[in-house]
């Protein structure tokens, strides 16, 4: 599961509105840490609600306990998923009949209370295999009112307007705050290149060059005069790569 020598960071959030259960859970989490060398970072909530209010879409794994007052498990995951496609989720439940349903939110698997060690460390082990075969990026970006976690192949450009940044992506446009120069830097190993001031293109939707413009899923962006040339190289070397 581990490569020998590596590090592994799990950010793995539990919402669970018994606190015995989550004292257990901490407990076997920590057994975990100890017994297979990954290193696991914790939040806890203390109801659906507070999960989803608080969501940042920075999880790899969350624990879901089904049955909370204000905001019960499925509910919960159902509006994570609105916001995060990618994270695994697992129910934590008395009552698995109410687990089997978890597939219309993409669960993973469900843990039966009082958990057991053993079934828990397989689960645990399931959930990291998932997330090691998942080679998909994500960025997570603020917008008004949240965050939005985006998949890099999936943004066509990025556009910058006054303060904004404009992501344009598969699933439509999203409108955040940050400095190009930043989002630059963080998609510099992503093949997205600077077509000028005002644009941060990813060469995997660059369908062509016409008339001093990268085409870009129909949409001619203009390549300033300072910008063309290495835009150009660039392109060809993103392009030469796929061929190879």
């Amino acid at each position: 599961m581990m490569k020998s020598g590596e590090a592994y960071m799990v950010k793995m959030a539990i919402a669970e509105d018994d606190k015995m259960y989550v004292e257990q859970l901490l407990e076997y989490i920590h057994r975990y840490e100890k017994e297979t060398g990954v290193r696991i970072e914790i939040s806890t909530f203390s109801d659906g609600d507070e999960i989803v209010e608080k969501y940042k879409a920075g999880f790899d794994i969350i624990l879901l306990d089904i049955e909370m007052p204000i905001l019960d498990g499925m509910s919960a995951a159902g509006e994570i998923r609105k916001m995060d496609p990618e994270v695994v989720i697992i129910f934590i439940t008395n009552m698995p009949q109410y687990a089997i349903h978890g597939y219309s939110v993409g669960a993973l698997d469900y843990i039966l209370k009082p958990p057991g060690y053993f079934a828990f460390s397989q689960c645990l082990n399931k959930a990291i295999a998932r997330m090691e075969r998942t080679t998909t990026k994500y960025m997570t970006i603020s917008v008004k009112g949240g965050v939005q976690k985006l998949e890099v192949s999936q943004i066509y450009y990025i556009e910058s307007q006054k303060h904004n940044l404009i992501f344009h992506t598969a699933i439509g446009e999203f409108i955040s705050t940050g400095a190009m120069r930043d989002t630059e830097a963080a998609l510099k190993e992503f093949h997205f290149c600077r077509g000028n001031n005002g644009y941060l293109i990813n060469l995997e939707h660059v369908d062509g060059i016409r008339d001093g413009c990268a085409i870009v899923k129909g949409e001619a962006l203009l390549l300033s005069r300072g910008r063309k040339n290495a835009f150009l190289e660039e392109l060809t070397d993103y392009v030469g790569e796929g061929m190879r």
